[in-house]
């Protein structure tokens, strides 16, 4: 198989597949059914994220260091881990996000980058993929950045693949897959920009 590119990716996403690669890079693609997202509009940050929010513990950026929140995500984060970014996925992703479709959302402290999240935004869909944290509520709050922007600049679908635990703290839940295809469909046509808040006029 040649190697992974950025049009690999823009075709899967289109079409509600994605690539993971196994322990030996070998890259296997996705199509779960039932498929998790996180509905963009009932999220709410934890009552415990609320006071980190308010001190403004974090510095946020977008964009600036997409290769290195990459490389964080593909670290596994215990022994029973398994990794599944690959070198030839980071290449794949980083060519897409020099292409303006995939971005980054960081955190960081004193300048210093210690958490994150990645995903691609095509149409009003973002197709969330990884995060990391290093200190405490770094990933969270770079999420909840993730999602006031989603809603500001009026995306309508956000893609979190598989259900699990991390996931459903965020307010993930479970649609089939014929559904998740038809907003899909429907996200891919309506147009939608990643980028900055806007501070909302008084």
């Amino acid at each position: 198989m040649n190697k992974l590119t950025a049009d690999d990716l823009i075709y899967g996403y289109i079409n509600g597949i994605f690539p993971m690669a196994d322990a030996d890079g070998t890259l296997y693609w996705y199509a779960p059914d039932p498929r998790a997202i996180i509905p963009i509009h009932s999220y709410k940050p934890a009552k415990s994220l609320r006071p980190v929010l308010n001190r403004n513990q974090f510095e946020i950026r977008l964009n600036t260091a997409f290769a290195d929140v990459m490389r964080a995500c593909s670290q596994p984060r215990s022994e029973d881990d398994s990794v599944w970014i690959s070198d030839e996925i980071i290449d794949a992703y980083t060519e897409l996000h020099h292409m303006g479709l995939a971005h980054s959302v960081e955190t960081y402290i004193e300048n210093r980058l210690v958490g994150g999240l990645y995903g691609v935004a095509l149409g009003s869909v973002f197709f969330g993929e990884s995060m990391f944290t290093e200190v405490s509520n770094a990933s969270k709050v770079a999420f909840h950045n993730l999602i006031l922007i989603l809603r500001q600049q009026h995306f309508t679908l956000l893609d979190t693949q598989f259900i699990n635990d991390n996931v459903r703290r965020y307010g993930a839940i479970e649609i089939p897959k014929a559904d998740y295809l038809r907003q899909l469909k429907a996200g891919l046509k309506q147009k939608a920009r990643f980028t900055a808040l806007v501070p909302e006029k008084v």
